[in-house]
């Protein structure tokens, strides 16, 4: 299976940017993890935040597969804990599905053509993360996702 996580707009802090590639290079010993950004819309002071998440809906839908798991990661998605975390992911693991995808919406969230699309919705956390930390707390969760299930010590560090 191939994960994939999807967000728009880059991220600015260049240490942030460091912790984000160093948990993708350790992600890659257990599966192939992908990171892709979407740019932030150009010229969006004339769009409306509907038009707005519809023009990044778009973007997003055109980087998945019809046949790709796709999972928001939303404010009022599922909140789980990492282990229960780790399992929902060899859940889909051994599902034999060949695509997971996770989304980090734009500044106002999805489209409802996205929520539409979605196999489902994640929560991190009921408090509110700037979009760039989120990149950081998710990848990072991923990695310990898959370090519970190998029994790796790194989650009781």
């Amino acid at each position: 299976m191939n994960i994939k996580l999807i967000a728009i707009g880059k991220t600015d802090n260049k240490n942030m940017q460091a912790l984000i590639t160093d948990y993708t290079k350790r992600l890659g010993f257990y599966i192939k993890f992908e990171f892709e950004v979407i740019p932030d819309l150009r010229k969006v002071k004339n769009l409306s935040e509907t038009q707005q998440k519809e023009k990044e809906g778009e973007l997003i839908l055109a980087k998945t597969q019809t046949s790709d798991v796709l999972i928001v990661l939303d404010e009022n998605g599922k909140q789980t804990d990492s282990v229960a975390f780790s399992n929902y992911l060899q859940k889909h693991m051994n599902s034999g599905i060949k695509t997971l995808i996770f989304i980090i919406g734009g500044p106002y969230g999805f489209s409802d053509a996205v929520y539409s699309r979605a196999n489902g919705k994640l929560s991190l956390s009921k408090m509110t993360f700037s979009h760039q930390m989120v990149r950081l707390f998710f990848i990072e969760q991923l990695y310990r996702g898959f370090t519970i299930l190998r029994n790796e010590p790194y989650h009781h560090r």
